[in-house]
């Protein structure tokens, strides 16, 4: 296998049946980046920011999403004053998915099947039935 080195310069790359498995990639501006028909199993995407990030037609099982936002106070890059923009999740199968101590104030869930679904351990079916009542 070749090992290429691109450092310090401004390239397009158009990159076709090619097998780049693993590299790295640090400090690189990736704006308008398309993938399409690629496995990337096993990435690890870190300190980045992708907001308006578009992820589809993708299978996702196993990923592991986490410390999603803007950076904590402590951080270089912490901004008090920055409001982090909604994300939107449609026509996900998460069945069997967990959220973990994630800040959901304002979501909306709507037309989703929430059979065994909880929050808290409690049936959120249960819930919208005693609401009803």
């Amino acid at each position: 296998m070749e090992l290429v080195e691109i450092i310090n310069c401004q390239k397009q790359l158009n990159v076709y049946e090619a097998m780049l498995e693993n590299s790295t990639i640090r400090m690189a501006c990736l704006n308008g980046l398309t993938m399409n028909d690629v496995s990337v199993t096993n990435a690890k995407i870190s300190d980045a920011n992708l907001s308006d990030l578009e992820i589809s037609e993708a299978q996702l099982g196993g990923a592991y999403i986490h410390d999603i936002g803007l950076p904590p106070a402590g951080h270089p890059h912490h901004d008090p004053k920055a409001k982090q923009r909604p994300l939107r999740f449609e026509n996900c199968f998460l069945e069997g998915s967990t959220i973990t101590n994630c800040n959901l104030t304002n979501v909306a869930i709507s037309d989703c099947d929430i059979k065994g679904m909880t929050i808290n351990g409690i049936l959120v079916e249960e819930l919208l039935k005693a609401y009803k009542k």
